[in-house]
């Protein structure tokens, strides 16, 4: 399997606060990678360094191939990233939305006409690729978001708890977009507050206190911890650091 990102005893400290703590693992090409964890467990800290937004300080990281010291600009080239909280600007419109962020991945004009026009078509938005982001349900936003934040096919893409406030069937459905990209070779890395989601995921990571505590399939989790879903397993890693 190809590695796509390679993280190893990664520490980022902020001043006497130990944020991330020797951190060490690997995710590969099309795998679909869960980075769970509390409130404060350093998963943010993280995700920052692995999209070049802040300098680790210490450890060994590569980001598609890309050194995260000195080779950030390389990295952002190279994925996309989707947040819950920011995604897509409320008072453009649709294809103005594309177009914008086409854009700013560096597509041509050219591929810029003809990935908004499959976008366009894929979601069924003739009729409505002039009404501003704003006027659009949730749900319809967080799928729009999550398309155009792959719309340069990028190696790796970042989702920071992408569904939350949708309702399941519209998680279901953004789900389908994850496997649908992972399938063409598109790496996601996912965090997620929702235990059910994380048994979608090839792998997951839990982050307990900056430290990562598991890292297996959800299968093995459950099994080595003797429970029944995703959701005690991580209750149990919580409830065993307090």
């Amino acid at each position: 399997m190809q590695t796509v990102i390679k993280v190893k005893n990664l520490v980022k400290k902020f001043g006497d606060f130990v944020a991330n703590d020797h951190l060490t693992f690997d995710v590969y090409k099309g795998e679909i990678f869960g980075f769970l964890g509390a409130n404060g467990a350093g998963k943010t800290t993280a995700i920052r360094i692995l999209c070049g937004l802040s300098a680790p300080t210490s450890g060994e990281i590569s980001v598609a191939g890309f050194n995260a010291y000195t080779q950030t600009e390389q990295i952002k080239k190279n994925i996309g990233y989707m947040s819950q909280k920011f995604s897509l600007y409320e008072d453009l419109t649709i294809v103005e939305n594309i177009k914008f962020y086409a854009g700013i991945y560096g597509l041509s004009d050219k591929e810029i006409k003809q990935k908004s026009a499959e976008l366009i078509d894929k979601f069924k938005l003739e009729n409505q690729k002039n009404k501003l982001i704003k006027s659009l349900p949730l749900g319809w936003k967080q799928k729009l978001a999550f398309s155009i934040a792959i719309i340069h096919d990028p190696k790796i893409v970042f989702l920071d708890e992408p569904t939350g406030g949708v309702d399941p069937i519209t998680r279901r459905q953004f789900w389908d977009l994850i496997y649908e990209a992972a399938d063409k070779g598109i790496t996601v890395f996912v965090t997620t507050h929702y235990m059910d989601e994380a048994e979608y995921c090839n792998r997951i990571s839990i982050m307990v206190e900056g430290k990562i505590e598991a890292l297996d399939t959800p299968e093995q989790l459950i099994k080595h911890y003797n429970v029944e879903n995703m959701d005690q397993v991580f209750l149990k890693l919580a409830r065993n650091r307090e």
